[in-house]
């Protein structure tokens, strides 16, 4: 059968075989899901997803989102499918059972994520959004401000957001200028403008919980002086029923290059001069609070670029085995010989390969994600818990970055496959490209991911925690080298492995020298390479496990699927990881130049 969105498979295999995510299963806290619950559910979302989702993404993207004086519509042929998934709970399936979700392991929330975001982003996007608010505020906020929100929020029946960006301040949070005054009652009046702010205002659900970061008047400049308020599109009466409009308005939708059914605002607060909100947390904590759900929103970006990848790939593959163009390149010479599917090319094979390598590399990083976040969330052992929570820290730029940039990659080469009919709107590989860009950019551009890395998370416990990453990557080598046909490849990855070591020392050395701005410099091309590293060791690892099944004489299907985990792991390692080699040894010399060229001599003048 012919696989879309995800390849059934190969969840499969990431989730039992490589990552044996059954032992998560056994935690009491997740008694009710066992592996055939975990795979019953996993097929009833891919069905769903499949059949009622995914037609609604071309037509989502052709009519858009429609501003009409303060109001915003979504395409018409989301109202029935947005209803479907709200009354399968698919929204809540990964929230904690304290916040009145099913509490589903990570690991199954993120496998339906994959079915439901590659069918069409922006529609999931209107269900899942409003859980990281009501998390925020289920942390954060009163005994009050949990029972009148959160409920609603993680039913679907509110929508929630994240009200940060302004147009002055942007990615420098701490420049905002929207501000606070307390009011007799205690709560606050605010005042200022938003912008960018993805579902700040639509018509799927009654109410709209905006999280929004200001300044009360008197704090600190910087973001030490930012506080946090819920600030709803209607109040609500002590009954739960929805009172009057707040005075929070939006003033249009951006006409953007992708997710164009995705509702991005402007937003204006107190306008009239009485824009309610109600403070979340301690006073100036606002940073702190809401990095709780940046986080979160970071690994749903890289998610998000997995998925724009896995459904172009597939779509490309089925495209490469149906196309009939061409001769044999053996036969070229040969008049009377037959056309061949272009899958017989090989450079539509060397292409399709590469990204064969990366969705494959991108999908056991992101589980293996899943899984050291639920350990650091559940252990009783406190060091183990710990030392995941801070790999999984460290690593949550990786996520974000890495598989937004290289998803977007693997879109891009998508529509090569197609060729001509790639670049029109017949096939969807153009659109996946257009929506799959915006995760490069938005909570938290490539730029500001790779300074973080570099900044604050490769000197994380004195260096001890990267280090713990290159020892967890070599000792997958030590273990392949064991099993038969991969010592050739383990060593290939060690020698990466070690030498990522020597970079990540360098890199750290120069960053607090007089070069600091030299290193910065360099420090996306250095997320890069340590994310390469991390797609030969996940691949080493898959072809590791697939080795000994496939030797073992499986029936035919997973025969070519472990032939398949190795091929892709030899590929990847032999193809790939040599051209990581040399952009370590750009890295390493360090090349000053962009830090010296003087701004005039850029040129354009």
């Amino acid at each position: 059968m012919v696989q879309e969105i995800a390849d059934r498979r190969d969840i499969d295999f990431v989730l039992w075989e490589q990552m044996e995510c059954e032992e998560i299963c056994k935690n009491d806290r997740y008694a009710e899901f066992n592996k055939k619950t975990c795979e019953m559910t996993l097929t009833e979302a891919r069905k769903l997803a499949i059949k009622e989702v995914l037609p609604t993404m071309g037509e989502g993207d052709e009519q858009g989102v429609r501003y009409d004086k303060g109001t915003v519509k979504v395409p018409d042929c989301f109202h029935r499918v947005h209803k479907l998934i709200l009354e399968g709970e698919w929204g809540s399936l990964g929230v904690e059972t304290e916040m009145g979700g099913q509490g589903a392991p990570e690991f199954l929330h993120a496998a339906v994520a994959e079915y439901f975001m590659g069918a069409n982003w922006p529609l999931y996007a209107y269900i899942e959004l409003g859980n990281g608010t009501a998390e925020m505020i289920y942390k954060y906020g009163s005994k009050d401000q949990i029972d009148t929100y959160v409920p609603e929020l993680i039913s679907g029946k509110w929508g929630g957001t994240m009200l940060l960006t302004e147009s002055e301040a942007g990615s420098d949070v701490g420049a905002l200028t929207t501000t606070a005054v307390k009011n007799p009652d205690g709560t606050y009046s605010l005042t200022g403008n938003k912008l960018f702010i993805t579902n700040g205002e639509y018509d799927l659900c009654d109410n709209i919980i905006h999280p929004v970061l200001a300044r009360i008047e008197g704090d600190p400049q910087g973001t030490k002086g930012i506080s946090i308020f819920i600030v709803p599109k209607y109040f609500v009466n002590e009954d739960k029923s929805l009172g009057e409009q707040n005075d929070i308005i939006c003033t249009g939708t951006e006409e953007k290059h992708g997710i164009h059914a995705s509702a991005t605002c402007s937003m204006t607060l107190g306008s009239k001069g009485n824009c309610i909100g109600y403070l979340l947390g301690n006073q100036c904590a606002g940073i702190k609070i809401m990095f709780n759900m940046m986080n979160g929103a970071r690994m749903a970006t890289g998610l998000q670029g997995l998925s724009c990848a896995s459904s172009s790939y597939l779509l490309a593959l089925n495209y490469a085995r149906e196309r009939i163009q061409g001769k044999d390149l053996l036969s070229f010479g040969d008049a009377s010989a037959p056309s061949v599917p272009i899958i017989k090319h090989p450079d539509v094979r060397r292409n399709l390969l590469k990204m064969k390598s990366y969705v494959s590399g991108m999908r056991s990083f992101f589980y293996y994600m899943t899984k050291i976040g639920t350990i650091a969330h559940l252990s009783d052992d406190e060091k183990e818990r710990k030392n995941n929570e801070s790999l999984f820290d460290m690593l949550t730029p990786l996520i974000k970055c890495y598989l937004g940039d290289k998803g977007y990659e693997v879109c891009v080469d998508a529509i090569q496959i197609f060729g001509g009919a790639g670049y029109t709107k017949d096939y969807l590989v153009e659109q996946y490209a257009r929506d799959c860009k915006i995760t490069s950019i938005y909570e938290g551009t490539s730029g500001i991911q790779a300074l973080d890395l570099l900044g604050r998370k490769l000197g994380m416990n004195d260096g001890k925690t990267f280090g713990a990453l290159i020892g967890k990557i070599l000792k997958t080598a030590a273990k392949a080298k064991e099993v038969e046909g991969m010592a050739e490849l383990a060593t290939e990855v060690e020698m990466v492995a070690t030498r990522l070591g020597e970079v990540a020392m360098h890199m750290g050395k120069t960053a607090m020298s007089s070069d600091v701005k030299v290193a910065f410099a360099h420090s996306l091309p250095f997320l890069y390479v340590v994310g390469d590293t991390i797609m030969a060791w996940m691949n080493l690892w898959r072809a590791m496990v697939a080795a000994p099944k496939l030797a073992a004489g499986p029936k035919k299907k997973d025969a070519a699927f472990y032939e398949g985990e190795i091929k892709t792991a030899e590929f990847f390692i032999n193809t790939i990881l040599p051209k990581t080699k040399g952009e370590m040894d750009s890295i390493l010399k360090t090349c000053p130049a962009a830090m010296e060229i003087s701004d005039d001599a850029f040129g354009g003048l």
